[in-house]
C-alpha cells in the first residue's frame, strides 16, 4: 500500500461556527481569523494505492458552482486536485473508486463537474461510495443541512449508475460500528456531525492511521468539547470523540486531518489535561 496526500485548496469558514461552544479568546490561538472572523481551512483528501485499486478518499468543493458561491467560501492557495493528482503521477482517469466520507459540499463537490448543460461524473471509470442511510440523509436533508447538501453534488453520481454502499453494521454494544473495505482498510461509521458519516482506518507501515473528517476537522479539535456548531448532535459527538480518542492514544493510532490547514497527521499523549495533540508530521515522514 502506498498513501499520496492530495490537496485541494484552502477555503474559510466562520471561526465560531468551527469551533462552537469554545470562546473566540481560545480558538483564535488554533487558527487565528480574518478581520470578519473567516479562518483558513484545508480540504485535504488522501489517495490510497493497494491491491490493483486508486481509491481517493473525498475530493474537495470541486469548480463547478457559480461566483455567487464561491464568493462565500473564499477559495485560495495554488493546491487544485488536478494539480495534486498529477504531482503524483496520476490524473482523474486512473481513479477507480471514490470513496465519500459524507455528502457536504465541501467533500463531495469535485465529485461532479459540468459538461456544456450536463453534469456528469468527474471520475468516469471509478466506483462511488456511500451508505444507504447517509445517502438517504442526503437526498432528503432535514432543514439544517439543507444547505450542505446539493442536489447537483449528489443525484448525478446515482443517476451515472455508478453509485454503490458501503455496508453498514450496527453497533449494539455502544462501540463505534465498523465494517472492512478492503484486507488494508476499515471503515468506522459515527452520526454526531451528520449521519453515517464514515472514517477510513488503514493498517500501513505497521501503524494505523485514521481519516478524521469531520469528526477531528483539525488537531484543534482534539480537545473534547471542542465540537463544531455545524454538528447536527453535538452531545454524539462529545461521545464519539471521547471513545475514538481513548483508542487511538492506547494503540498509537495516527490522526489524518482533512481541513487542518498546517497539519497533516499527528499521534496522540495523555496530558493532565486530558488527551491532546502529540508529534505532528507530515504523511510522507511516516
Amino acid at each position: 500500500m502506498t498513501l499520496y496526500s492530495i490537496n485541494t485548496g484552502n477555503f474559510k469558514l466562520d471561526g465560531g461556527a468551527m469551533f462552537g461552544v469554545v470562546p473566540k479568546s481560545i480558538w483564535q490561538k488554533l487558527n487565528t481569523p480574518d478581520e470578519n472572523n473567516m479562518c483558513t481551512w484545508a480540504m485535504r483528501c488522501l489517495l490510497i494505492e493497494d491491491e490493483g485499486r486508486l481509491i481517493l478518499v473525498d475530493n474537495g468543493i470541486g469548480n463547478k458552482q457559480d461566483a455567487k458561491f464561491f464568493g462565500h467560501y473564499f477559495l485560495h492557495g495554488d493546491d487544485t486536485l488536478d494539480k495534486s493528482l498529477a504531482a503524483q503521477g496520476f490524473q482523474r482517469s486512473d481513479i477507480t473508486d471514490v470513496f465519500l466520507t459524507h455528502l457536504h459540499f465541501d467533500h463531495c463537490g469535485g465529485s461532479i463537474e459540468r459538461q456544456g448543460d450536463k453534469l456528469v461524473p468527474a471520475f468516469q471509470n471509478a466506483t462511488y461510495w456511500s451508505n444507504a442511510a447517509h445517502w438517504q440523509w442526503a437526498v432528503q436533508p432535514n432543514d439544517r443541512e439543507k444547505a450542505s447538501f446539493l442536489k447537483e453534488n449528489i443525484l448525478p453520481i446515482q443517476e451515472s449508475g455508478q453509485l454503490k454502499f458501503v455496508e453498514t453494521p450496527d453497533s449494539s454494544d455502544g462501540k463505534l460500528a465498523s465494517t472492512s473495505f478492503t484486507n488494508n482498510m476499515d471503515v468506522r461509521f459515527v452520526s454526531g456531525h451528520t449521519e453515517k458519516m464514515m472514517l477510513p482506518q488503514l493498517r500501513y507501515k505497521g501503524r494505523t492511521i485514521v481519516y478524521m473528517a469531520d469528526l477531528l476537522p483539525s488537531s484543534g479539535h482534539i480537545p473534547i468539547p471542542y465540537v463544531m456548531a455545524y454538528d447536527t448532535r453535538p452531545l454524539t459527538t462529545l461521545g464519539e470523540k471521547k471513545s475514538f480518542l481513548q483508542e487511538a492514544a492506547a494503540n498509537d493510532y495516527v490522526l489524518f486531518f482533512e481541513h487542518d490547514h498546517q497539519r497533516e497527521c499527528c499521534e496522540l499523549v495523555q496530558t493532565e489535561k486530558g488527551i491532546r495533540m502529540g508529534r505532528e508530521f507530515s504523511l510522507v515522514e511516516l
